[in-house]
């Protein structure tokens, strides 16, 4: 019997959703169950399979998020930063990002979840899953006690920086060409987050950091190296993508990385236009694959963050997407792996069981 186009299930390294909700206000919260112009919403989730994912808490910044491009095009650019946000802002639109989350869980469109298993039982029920991941840590103090109070609420996953630099780090720039060694590694309140994500159990991504951040958390962590949401810098020599050698650590580290839908990590011109094809993606999931090994690479789609591929247009596409791996030639057993499979399983190396109980 042939497999239904939206199987198998998607697990996705990293959305925005949380982000367009907090701009679109309280009466977003029902759009998100009954339909909404975003790239996703329970009805296109379900018609793509797409069964959950990294649900992001962004903190923006005015004047900055002006459409999708954020000015990635031309020849070569190198797109100005913000400023770093104060931690009493960042964390004022953290908490109410994390409660718009916590308000969809009541309302029944997901279930936060925190451990492995909790993941499997919204798989079997037909429940997304949703693991709370801050996307920049400008809401954390230097003693980490909102780490501790966010933990608490159910937070599983942080990036340490969003591009711009923190009390905790540097991140790239949207430069291109650019290699990822932009500038200074970890500060020494970010060399303590990390040893305090270790002992909570919470994931690094390494997504948006730069080469010299990268190489201390390597140095620091015990967990696996893991990119939500990057890709690979020899076909699309952008500052945000990962160098060979930076694949080859996560793959000694048996990490993971997650494949960036936004056009302008995948197109090897660096820009960010829609008229980029499903031949892209599959290229750097070649890649990756040959460099991590197929256990190792994931889905990122950066939904709701990024302009993607017109093909795909929303998360209603990944029916598309997956009949695009086939017709590549991927088997079915590797096509679950990347959908689904590797996530999980990196997920049960990465949490602590003792750290996973739902808050």
């Amino acid at each position: 019997m042939p497999q239904s186009p939206n199987r198998p299930l998607i697990f996705d390294g990293h959305n925005d959703a949380l982000f367009k909700q907090y701009l679109a206000g309280p009466a977003a919260r029902s759009a998100f169950l009954t339909g909404n112009d975003c790239h996703i919403d329970r009805i296109k989730a379900q018609k793509g399979g797409l069964a959950g994912g990294f649900f992001a808490i962004y903190v923006p910044v005015q004047d900055f998020e002006e459409g999708d491009g954020y000015g990635m095009s031309g020849g070569s650019y190198d797109v100005p930063l913000p400023p770093p946000v104060p931690q009493d802002v960042a964390l004022e639109i953290t908490m109410a990002q994390a409660r718009i989350l916590k308000e969809l869980e009541a309302e029944g469109a997901l279930r936060i979840c925190t451990g492995v298993a909790e993941i499997t039982t919204c798989l079997a029920q037909g429940t997304m899953a949703a693991i709370m991941h801050l996307e920049g840590a400008e809401a954390i103090d230097t003693d980490l006690k909102a780490l501790d109070t966010l933990h608490d609420m159910g937070l599983r996953s942080i990036g340490p920086v969003w591009s711009r630099p923190t009390a905790f780090g540097h991140g790239v720039p949207f430069r291109f060409p650019s290699s990822p060694d932009t500038g200074p590694g970890l500060t020494g309140p970010g060399k303590e987050l990390v040893r305090r994500c270790n002992e909570l159990g919470i994931m690094i991504d390494l997504s948006h950091m730069n080469e010299a951040g990268f190489r201390d958390v390597a140095r620091l962590s015990d967990a696996p190296l893991v990119a939500t949401h990057s890709n690979a810098h020899a076909i699309c020599p952008h500052a945000r993508n990962l160098t060979d050698e930076q694949l080859a650590m996560i793959r000694d580290s048996d990490g993971m990385v997650g494949l960036n839908y936004a056009c302008a990590f995948l197109r090897p011109d660096g820009q960010m236009r829609d008229d980029t094809g499903f031949d892209m993606m599959l290229a750097h999931l070649d890649h990756l694959l040959e460099k991590l090994g197929e256990n190792r690479v994931g889905l990122g789609s950066d939904f709701d963050g990024a302009m993607i591929p017109r093909a795909m247009a929303d998360s209603a596409g990944l029916v598309a997407w997956r009949a695009a791996m086939r017709g590549h030639g991927y088997g079915a057993e590797l096509i679950e792996k990347i959908c689904m499979g590797n996530w999980l399983a990196l997920l049960s190396r990465t949490w602590k069981p003792e750290a996973t109980a739902q808050a």
